[in-house]
């Protein structure tokens, strides 16, 4: 029996020039792509660590020795030590001064204190001439009037140490004044405001709280008290301040506290100052 043999077919042929050139072209562009991505996450080498120079600071070594703390200095401003007070002084006279606050100067009037100076004491002269007999020197009194008028003298002012001539008459007269050592204003805010009518009056015309003085020192003080004004002559600051604190003692009035520390300021450089009376 004959076995007919069958042709083999044209071998395959495999993938042409052109897809092959097309395939390499793919790869390249994958690899590029995978690269690129690569650095953008990080990939990249970072390179040799940067050389410190000189203007780097660099952390202190933990053994390098650390400056030591100031140590305080002592002794440069402690305060100064306390005045003991001696009983009978202006000192030890204002530590039984209350302090408060200033009350309002609200219904504050100078004829609240009486109509200008009057006869408190009966001996037929006004406050006023009473106060100019005292303190000056080589005074005259109009004839007549018992030596009550006084009508010329010479003033040794406290508050400036200046000598003043004294001649009453339009023009002159003024040139002295009477001062209320402790202002009646002061005294209104400071405790007068609940007194009656009879102790104002007594109050205003109290030779202890009467000074006569240089009338322009007596007008620029006002009714300042001795945290605003003191008298221009220092050696009569510790006397001015002991009569306003014997004033206020003896009337029962208080002081604020910037004018407690000025009269205390005033009275630390002469503890013994005492007290006056009259």
């Amino acid at each position: 029996m004959r076995v007919r043999s069958e042709r083999a077919g044209p071998a395959r042929r495999g993938p042409s020039r052109r897809a092959r050139r097309a395939l390499l072209s793919a790869v390249c562009a994958l690899a590029v792509l995978l690269g690129v991505g690569f650095g953008v996450l990080g990939g990249e080498d970072p390179g040799p660590a940067p050389v410190p120079t000189a203007s780097t600071q660099l952390p202190p070594s933990p053994s390098a020795p650390t400056s030591a703390p100031a140590t305080p200095t002592t002794g440069a401003t402690e305060p100064p030590p306390p005045v003991t007070a001696t009983p009978g002084t202006a000192l030890a006279a204002l530590a039984q001064l209350p302090v408060r606050g200033r009350a309002p100067q609200t219904g504050y009037d100078r004829d609240q204190y009486g109509e200008g100076w009057v006869d408190t004491d009966r001996n037929g002269c006004d406050t006023r001439n009473d106060v100019l007999a005292r303190d000056l020197t080589a005074e005259q009194f109009r004839p007549g009037t018992r030596d009550c008028v006084v009508t010329s003298g010479v003033l040794l002012d406290p508050y400036s140490g200046a000598t003043i001539l004294f001649q009453r008459g339009q023009g002159t007269s003024e040139l002295v004044q009477i001062d209320h050592v402790v202002a009646l204003s002061n005294s209104w805010q400071t405790g007068a405001q609940g007194w009656d009518a009879a102790t104002r009056v007594a109050f205003a015309n109290d030779p202890l709280n009467l000074l006569a003085v240089d009338g322009g020192l007596n007008s620029q003080k006002r009714d300042g008290d001795a945290a605003t004004w003191l008298p221009p002559d220092r050696g009569y600051r510790c006397a001015y301040v002991a009569r306003q604190v014997a004033v206020k003692v003896s009337y029962g009035l208080w002081t604020t506290q910037a004018e407690h520390d000025a009269m205390a300021t005033v009275l630390a450089t002469c503890p013994e100052q005492l007290v006056p009376v009259g």
